[in-house]
């Protein structure tokens, strides 16, 4: 999980070079909903090539925090495993 967090921060600071990794870690709909559409579509890109997933738009919308985003990696990871792996993990 650590992991996934400090790759996920990174995503973030790329996006948000200003904002220190606690401001990060503790982003809220405020600074989400701050960020114009361009930062948007690239967090999105950055977050879907370092986790290999695709955001699809209906989950975009509610991902709205740093801890949305998180949680939803870890569900999707969960998700994209096979049963033998899951019950490995």
């Amino acid at each position: 999980m650590a992991e996934l967090d400090d790759r996920l921060v990174l995503c973030f600071s790329s996006i948000f070079p200003a904002l220190t990794e606690e401001e990060i870690r503790g982003s809220d709909v405020a600074l989400l909903s701050d960020m114009d559409s361009l930062a948007g579509v690239t967090l999105v890109a950055l977050i879907d090539q370092e986790f290999g997933v695709e955001i699809d738009l209906e989950d975009l919308l509610r991902l709205r925090s740093f801890g949305a985003v998180q949680r939803y990696l870890c569900e999707r990871r969960v998700l994209n495993l096979s049963p033998k792996e899951q019950i490995i993990r």
